[in-house]
């Protein structure tokens, strides 16, 4: 910890790969940084100026720890664990921009159900509680298949689908060892196309909308690719009405959210989960390459108190598709190298190849969102042509793992 922590410095509350780009665009802006991160190795610390290394929701030791710090801006990415954090640091350091309270809601899938349910939109069976058992019982009555997950949870982890009661004792067991309130909720499984929606909100009006179709690897709920969405203009045109009602509703009047969401066949969408805050995997490269937004950039001209609007003005009209690229094994391993990442990038069409994990480190199988080792994304002016630009790249490109058993003992 350094004896004195820059003035006027953007805290920023996280430091997982998926925040590089915050602290890229303060130090384009000559803004000093201050990392907040429980692990000693978390990537984005290279890229910041100064480390605090405390858990992002331990809201008392960041302010004991700063001191007399007086910062900039508070701000987080695309990260639940911070946003509580996010909210009470704004109030207490009287931040330009504070992060709305009432967002919060968003992070308890049974609260926003709620939220859902009185803003029109359509809604389906579920239960939760912090009793197991409880869950198990209500769960049964419910129309199989049912999706089991912590109900305060993110990034796929802790999720089961589940066809048959017998599954559910240990499927609840699974979600309730990722809830760090000890809720688990119980879900109807929605059967459609599965859809995420990304929204940048301006004075109670969506500024930035983007649609994307979501694919999922096979057997999980771990999103594997993401493509901007061809649908007929009423349906995107509702899409657009129900997200900025739910922003308003969650208190969401300037900033990002993220909504996953699915129409079904009756042509009505079911929204399944909320995020307020910035969409993760990826998205910001994705908005980047379709329409040449900058949404980091408004994010942090929106913690800085400065006007965004300029960052999120299109300055083009594309399609664009992303794949978030993960390890081939089934175990934990070691990466030796990637093959053909140079190749990929010379694809006509291709916008980003970002791997981030390097040779020696260990990966997990991608099981889960946080478990991705790179991504690539691809844009063209037609869907066919960004997902032909991407299939291309990708299968050029090439983790190369060896499993961790054994290795110790060969070496």
């Amino acid at each position: 910890m350094p004896e004195h922590w820059p003035q006027d410095a953007l805290v920023v509350l996280g430091a997982s790969e998926e925040m590089i780009p915050l602290y890229q665009e303060a130090r384009r802006r000559g803004i000093p940084t201050i990392a907040v991160d429980m692990r000693p190795d978390a990537p984005a610390f290279a890229f910041a100026d100064t480390r605090l290394k405390v858990s992002t929701r331990d809201t008392e030791a960041i302010v004991k720890d700063l001191g007399d710090v007086h910062p900039a801006g508070i701000v987080g990415g695309a990260s639940d664990a911070a946003l509580a954090s996010w909210h009470d640091l704004g109030v207490q350091y009287g931040a330009r921009y504070v992060y709305p309270k009432r967002a919060l809601t968003a992070g308890d899938k049974a609260a926003f159900h709620a939220v859902a349910a009185s803003c029109g939109v359509t809604g389906y069976g579920w239960t939760a509680s912090d009793n197991p058992e409880e869950v198990a019982v209500k769960a049964a009555q419910l129309r199989f298949p049912l999706v089991v997950k912590p109900a305060d949870g993110s990034g796929s982890k802790g999720v089961t689908l589940v066809t048959a009661s017998g599954d559910l004792s240990a499927a609840i067991s699974y979600a309730h060892s990722y809830s760090v309130s000890q809720i688990v909720i119980a879900e109807e499984f929605v059967q459609g196309r599965p859809l995420a929606i990304e929204v940048f909100m301006r004075n109670g009006q969506a500024l930035l909308i983007c649609i994307k179709d979501k694919e999922f690897i096979d057997g999980t709920f771990v999103v594997r690719r993401l493509c901007t969405a061809q649908l007929l203009p009423e349906t995107h045109r509702r899409l657009e009405s129900t997200v900025e009602r739910l922003c308003r509703a969650l208190g969401v009047v300037d900033g990002p959210a993220n909504f996953d969401a699915v129409l079904g066949a009756d042509g009505r969408e079911r929204v399944i989960e909320a995020n307020t805050r910035l969409g993760g995997d990826g998205v910001p490269r994705l908005l980047a390459a379709a329409y040449g937004v900058d949404v980091v950039r408004a994010l942090i001209s929106l913690a800085l108190g400065e006007r965004f609007d300029s960052h999120l003005a299109p300055t083009r009209t594309a399609h664009a598709a992303l794949e978030l690229l993960g390890s081939p094994l089934a175990v934990d391993g070691e990466l030796v190298g990637w093959e053909g990442a140079a190749e990929a990038r010379a694809i006509p069409g291709v916008t980003d190849v970002a791997l981030y994990a390097r040779p020696g480190d260990v990966v997990r199988p991608h099981d889960q969102s946080g478990h991705k080792i790179g991504l690539l994304v691809a844009a063209g002016p037609s869907p066919a042509e960004a997902r032909s630009a991407l299939d291309t790249a990708r299968a050029l490109i090439r983790p190369v793992v060896r499993p961790l058993i054994g290795v110790k003992e060969d070496s």
